[in-house]
């Protein structure tokens, strides 16, 4: 049996990917309430400013009305559909004793986000992550929002210079870590990064055997969609049982 590497974040983060989006529709307020009630301790989602401004939390960022697409950014929020919270909707509902994960699609949104946190509760700031694909908009972000956390949102192929110059970058401008798919991650790969004091999260763990794998290779976070049994997988390796 391989033996389980240690994470640096004890315990992992376990995120509810868009809620607890295999028992409610997600990016809803009650998928999110009901993935903290099943043990969640982060809830993840993407970000978008509307028209006037407000932040809020949808996947794709376009709306129907009829056969027509139209994109957020070209709507005010009172014109979107009833089911798409705002960040300060969730945070009236679901408070902030937990993590945040935020894919930021809107750049701009990045400064409204710390402002809604801010106004809601200041000690959830440090409990906030700020996820974006691009290295620079990170590094900007890192010396701009100092109370928040940031990460590299990538896939493994799209590191030219290499895994180990982008954990030498992400040091370098105190980006907090590097977030990728569950297929990109190894336990090597896990190591290389905590050797640069960076974190290793891993998204797309639906199944059983996949979280109890990235669990046992030091992963510092997990996203999956199903709550129950990614907090199954925790509990197990909380109780020392072989993964």
């Amino acid at each position: 049996m391989q033996q389980r590497l240690p994470s640096r974040l004890d315990p992992p983060i376990t995120f509810a990917h868009r809620g607890a989006r295999a028992h409610l529709p997600e990016n809803t307020l009650d998928a999110f309430e009901l993935a903290l009630k099943l043990g969640a301790s982060g809830l993840e989602s993407d970000v978008w400013l509307t028209a006037d401004g407000e932040a809020v939390l949808d996947h794709d960022g376009v709306v129907r009305s009829g056969l027509r697409k139209r994109p957020i950014g070209a709507v005010r929020r009172g014109d979107l559909p009833e089911h798409i919270p705002s960040l300060a909707e969730l945070l009236e509902r679901c408070g902030t004793s937990y993590e945040l994960s935020l894919d930021v699609k809107d750049p701009a949104a990045a400064e409204v986000v710390r402002a809604v946190i801010a106004e809601h509760d200041e000690t959830m700031l440090p409990r906030t992550w700020l996820c974006h694909p691009d290295l620079e908009r990170c590094a900007e972000w890192r010396e701009s929002y100092t109370e928040v956390k940031v990460l590299n949102s990538t896939r493994l192929s799209h590191l030219r210079e290499g895994p180990e110059r982008r954990a030498a970058s992400l040091a370098h401008h105190g980006i907090d870590g590097i977030n990728m798919h569950r297929s990109d991650w190894s336990g090597g790969l896990v190591a290389l990064f905590h050797r640069f004091e960076r974190l290793a999260f891993g998204w797309d763990m639906q199944f059983d055997h996949q979280l109890r794998t990235a669990l046992r290779m030091g992963l510092d976070a997990v996203y999956s969609d199903h709550v129950d049994i990614m907090q199954e997988a925790l509990e197990e390796q909380a109780g020392g049982t072989s993964l």
